[in-house]
């Protein structure tokens, strides 16, 4: 089911970008550049359609990846700790080891004030 939500997402993804750049823009735009203010279908033929089919499109898009998420929600809501097997991990010490010795020199005593 996780597949099949992925596959019409990513298909959702690119009929909603065509159709976005499709459309006819309110502004110039980039058509300033090339002289070019026409639109593909004509003047204001597929308008309508277009603006229609995009917000179909959009909130069949906006469904799709709330389903998406739930189902791959209910399917990893068991937690990766709770897998582990506990016997297979490394028991701790039971006793604290104590603090190895110094071996390093001691430090000289400090000589005595002598007063004469």
């Amino acid at each position: 089911m996780d597949s099949l939500f992925l596959v019409l997402q990513f298909i959702f993804a690119v009929v909603l970008t065509i159709a976005v750049l499709l459309q006819k823009s309110s502004s110039i735009g980039l058509g300033a550049y090339s002289g070019s203010n026409e639109s593909l279908f004509g003047a204001k033929g597929p308008a309508g359609f277009l603006a229609k089919f995009t917000f179909v499109v959009g909130v069949l898009f906006i469904l799709n990846t709330l389903a998406l998420s739930y189902a791959y929600n209910t399917q990893r809501s068991k937690s990766l700790i709770d897998s582990i097997d506990a016997s297979a991990l490394p028991s701790a010490p039971s006793e604290v080891p104590a603090a190895p010795e110094s071996s390093a020199p001691a430090a000289p005593k400090a000589p005595a004030n002598e007063q004469k």
